[in-house]
């Protein structure tokens, strides 16, 4: 196994300077089941301008020295407004006191080292920092019967649970992106779970 030599929060110019391997990691991580992800860099680029655009967010990144090989993102969720507006309307949330925690990508050679929970310690705390209450996330949805799903595939939901997150009841965003092996962008369904800071 690889050794996590660190793993510290990036924000500013740091958060900036990393996003490009941030984008790398995403394109390759995500590949694996459940998200399927067919990626490419100038989508990436574009997803990941929020990051930029945005001076309350944070790159929790994990090296191996000085090369990325992990990182986890968070920002205000009204920095996603457009993108998850639809998925609380309606459900008494007040945007404004939530910290979004996106996505954790971590190369596969590097995990079981803790590196998930110093993820979520460090987003949360960075939120808190901020004076928000409320931290939230989403996970894809996927078919039981879907036939790219590994035998062995163990899902992340206990790990969350032990952190404190428990599924929004209906709070489910849509979002689209192409599959492997697919021709085009498709839409998945996205719960959110969530967690008082």
């Amino acid at each position: 196994m690889a050794e996590v030599t660190s793993v510290r929060p990036l924000t500013g110019a740091a958060l900036t300077d990393a996003l490009d391997d941030v984008a790398r990691l995403r394109i390759k991580v995500f590949r694996a089941w459940p998200y399927l992800y067919d990626g490419d860099l100038d989508y990436e680029r574009t997803y990941l301008q929020s990051y930029r655009d945005s001076d309350k967010a944070v790159v929790v990144g994990a090296f191996d020295g000085d090369r990325l090989i992990g990182a986890s993102t968070g920002a205000p969720l009204t920095d996603h407004a457009d993108d998850f507006a639809t998925a609380f309307k309606g459900t008494g949330f007040d945007l404004n006191e939530i910290f979004y925690c996106a996505e954790s990508v971590l190369q596969s050679d590097y995990r079981g080292q803790g590196v998930g929970h110093k993820f979520f310690d460090l987003r949360e705390a960075h939120a808190r920092k901020l004076g928000y209450v409320k931290c939230t996330f989403c996970s894809v949805q996927r078919p039981v019967d879907h036939p790219m799903r590994p035998d062995n595939y163990r899902p992340l939901d206990a790990f969350w649970r032990a952190r404190g997150y428990e599924p929004l009841p209906g709070v489910i965003a849509q979002f689209s992106w192409k599959d492997i092996g697919e021709e085009g962008e498709t839409l998945k369904p996205l719960q959110f779970w969530g967690r008082d800071l």
